[in-house]
């Protein structure tokens, strides 16, 4: 843990070969992370900006793009998984997540079926399959859990997505008959981005609305109490100077919770952020600044709506970069 008395962990939103064979291990040593994810995009990056694949991929020409993907992919997640092992070992989180291919994110048998496959081909019991919140998603993330596999529920922008997974989850628990480690991965700072300009032009306080909407559906979460499952708070980067690096990470600082962050941002939190707890906020402080954002004329359901297709779309969109290169 990174806060051991508020049970709080810290992963890292990243991955990269040289970066897992350098700083990524400072990091765990230090007890800065006990945890990494990734995702399409981030693989995008990682793939098609280092040089670090180039030796790998040459010698994969006979398979398929997706194949090659998986291949180097999987041998990142592995190499995470087995330097992160010594603190699953211990009950210290340890997770690394892969997410199945969000070209399936309404296809449950197929998500289902890769979900499995994924996870027996990687071979490692600190692995966490990455899985969307749509309704196929939901079906998934049941039938995973009964299977005993640990699963990251991702793209959550509302309490109802929450709410589906936590009941998958609980559902899944019930029928494996012992506990799966799983988190509800609530996305913050794309919300503030989107309406902030709109909100301080009609005077209400911007960088406010993600964190209040990740708090609500934190108590949600809570409130839930299903065995193993977590609140994880994701896109928690700042962009531009608006705030501090650290602002999302301090600002959602909650017991019995996860926030995964860029590395700038870790290493911002870990220097610079005061380390006490911010939630839960009150269900009338949230009302109340909900009212103000009804007021200058955001509709919050259809902005959450347009932050689903897009979220989902742009996991797509890397996706598909990955495979047209390769």
């Amino acid at each position: 843990m990174y806060l051991n008395d508020l049970k709080f962990s810290l992963w890292a939103d990243f991955i990269e070969r040289d970066y897992l064979d350098n700083e990524f291990k400072d990091l765990i040593n230090d007890g800065v992370i006990n945890g990494a994810t990734s995702n399409p995009a981030i693989f995008k990056n990682a793939i098609l900006n280092s040089p670090a694949y180039k030796e790998q991929l040459s010698t994969l020409s006979a398979l398929s793009p997706k194949e090659k993907y998986e291949a180097v992919a999987i041998f990142d997640i592995q190499k995470a998984a087995d330097i992160l092992r010594p603190l699953f070992d211990k009950g210290d989180d340890g997770y690394v997540s892969i997410e199945v291919d969000p070209y399936l994110c309404d296809d449950a048998e197929a998500t289902i079926a890769e979900g499995k496959r994924l996870f027996k081909t990687i071979d490692r019991p600190n692995v966490m399959i990455k899985v969307p919140a749509t309704d196929a998603g939901y079906k998934a993330m049941e039938e995973l859990t009964s299977n005993g596999i640990p699963v990251n529920a991702t793209l959550i922008f509302n309490k109802s997505q929450a709410l589906s997974c936590a009941d998958a989850f609980k559902n899944g628990v019930e029928k494996n008959k012992k506990s799966v480690d799983t988190v509800i991965s609530i996305f913050v700072s794309r919300i503030d981005r989107a309406i902030d300009e709109k909100l301080s032009q009609n005077g209400v306080e911007p960088a406010l609305t993600g964190i209040y909407n990740s708090a609500d559906i934190y108590s949600a979460i809570e409130e839930r109490a299903v065995e193993g499952c977590r609140a994880l708070f994701a896109s928690t980067g700042v962009k531009g100077n608006s705030q501090p690096a650290h602002y999302y990470v301090e600002k959602l600082l909650a017991y019995n919770s996860v926030n995964t962050a860029p590395i700038d941002t870790i290493k911002a939190f870990h220097s610079d952020a005061i380390k006490e707890k911010a939630l839960p906020i009150s269900a009338e402080v949230i009302k109340e600044h909900f009212e103000k954002v009804s007021q200058a004329g955001v509709d919050f359901d259809e902005l959450i709506k347009v932050q689903i297709s897009d979220g989902l779309d742009a996991f797509k969109d890397a996706f598909k970069d990955i495979l047209e290169t390769l």
